[in-house]
């Protein structure tokens, strides 16, 4: 598989690197010469070119206060494609990576009115730099719910407590077990005029999405620290077919649509890799697809689909390109 490139890359050096939980490193990124970075907004993220090669998409966790360097924290996925691995095993401070100017697919709208932030261990990462940037400026009200499995495995659970104002932080560990999951219902149950942001692992904002079907959908926002919607045991390899000139792509299992085209030159917008901001919206002219999104809305299913996550659960899908 071919990795994109990360167009323009800025050769960054790797400041520091502090383990902030179990199994969770921060590194800090400055420019070589200690010039200012390019400015990033809250929930913004950045491509980064690991040592194996792999191009992985990381949160800004700092505040974007901050001109002189970008923070990222990657958790050690031992079940992943080998990114966050060799990241975490093989890069040391002094280290140079290739990294892309900021991008944000989860940006805080103004005058959200109210926060309510849901974080699932490291889905903490760009809800973290919200949280921060409310120091440099007065902010609106939020709250945070942040659950874990365990203290020792939750980042940056000082500082978010320290930064508590009033109560506004409830950190729950379920240590595991389905049984001592935290029920966010009764923080749901009642749609108000403020906005949800959601960042965690895929079951989690499911459920936040299944909660807050009463809510006005432009109140409710995701992002995803996983790239590709994650891999299925059913997945299939199937063809995908552009309708405008007829010129067909086989999408192997592991690999999605997005990048298939793309490799092949294919222009196409896009922005999370993650079927959570909408941006490569696709109409689609034949076939069935198995969508993994967090966007479309069932009337929408049949004829739109996410290129960056979702699938075919036929052989052929046939796409307005």
């Amino acid at each position: 598989m071919t990795e994109p490139a990360i167009e323009p890359a800025m050769p960054l050096r790797v400041a520091s690197v502090t383990e902030v939980a179990r199994g969770i490193r921060a590194f800090e990124l400055v420019h070589p010469d200690g010039a200012d970075l390019p400015v990033f907004s809250p929930g913004s993220h950045i491509r980064v070119r690991v040592p194996n090669g792999e191009v992985r998409k990381y949160s800004l966790c700092n505040s974007p206060a901050e001109r002189k360097r970008y923070v990222i924290t990657v958790k050690r996925e031992d079940q992943g494609r080998g990114g966050s691995i060799s990241l975490v095993d093989q890069v040391r401070p002094g280290d140079m990576l290739a990294v892309s100017a900021p991008d944000n697919a989860f940006p805080l709208v103004e005058a959200p009115g109210s926060l309510l932030f849901i974080a699932g261990g490291i889905g903490i990462t760009p809800i973290l730099s919200m949280i921060r940037s409310f120091q440099d400026e007065p902010g609106p009200a939020w709250k945070l719910y942040y659950l874990s499995q365990a203290p020792e495995t939750a980042a940056y659970l000082e500082e978010l407590l320290a930064l508590d104002p009033g109560g506004s932080v409830t950190i729950h560990h379920d240590r595991g077990n389905p049984a001592d999951a935290f029920d966010l219902w009764p923080v749901l149950e009642k749609p108000n005029r403020g906005h949800v942001y959601c960042c965690g692992p895929r079951g989690l904002m499911e459920a936040v999405r299944d909660m807050t079907g009463h809510w006005s959908p432009s109140r409710i926002h995701f992002e995803s620290f996983l790239e590709g919607g994650g891999r299925q045991p059913d997945d299939r390899p199937f063809t995908v077919e552009l309708g405008r000139s007829g010129t067909a792509f086989e999408v192997p299992v592991g690999q999605s649509i997005l990048s298939v085209l793309r490799g092949a030159g294919v222009k196409i917008a896009y922005s999370c890799e993650s079927g959570t901001c909408g941006s490569c919206r696709t109409r689609m002219l034949a076939g069935t697809a198995d969508h993994r999104d967090m966007v479309l809305m069932p009337e929408e299913q049949e004829t739109q689909i996410m290129v960056c996550v979702s699938r075919a659960k036929g052989e052929k899908l046939v796409l307005d390109l």
